[in-house]
């Protein structure tokens, strides 16, 4: 009997939540689920993105510090979202201003590449070469 079911969402805390959320709608298409206000500070508000089965869970805080430049400190490391096409993603988010952080490379079994959020937050893409790996 598994007891663990799936990961459920992953928190972000943007330093500019409408950069942000334009990003995540916008650029990745994501759709917002809901926005709860909260008043637990500095905690303000929650607002749940969702892109297929996946949950990117916004929250909104008074002053929020910025993320480690780092990318092999310890902690989080990046958010992974597969794409059907790569040339096609890289070319879309290039066409829509992104930078590609990494370039796709062939990993054998798939191909992988790196973009970033507006707070310079990894997002791994990544196009398996055979469906349902």
């Amino acid at each position: 009997m598994n007891i663990f079911k799936r990961i459920d969402h992953v928190e972000i805390i943007p330093m500019d939540v409408q950069a942000t959320l334009r990003f995540y709608t916008e650029v990745l298409g994501f759709q917002i689920s809901s926005r709860n206000p909260i008043a637990l500070p500095p905690l303000k508000e929650v607002i749940y993105l969702r892109l297929g089965d996946g949950v990117v869970e916004i929250m909104v805080v008074d002053s929020p510090g910025k993320a480690p430049d780092d990318p092999w400190i310890g902690g989080y490391r990046a958010i992974a979202i597969e794409v059907e096409d790569m040339a096609e993603a890289v070319k879309y988010l290039t066409a829509k201003g992104v930078a590609i952080a990494r370039q796709p490379v062939d990993l054998g079994d798939s191909y992988r590449a790196e973009i970033q959020d507006p707070d310079g937050l990894a997002i791994e893409l990544r196009q398996w070469k055979k469906p349902g790996r």
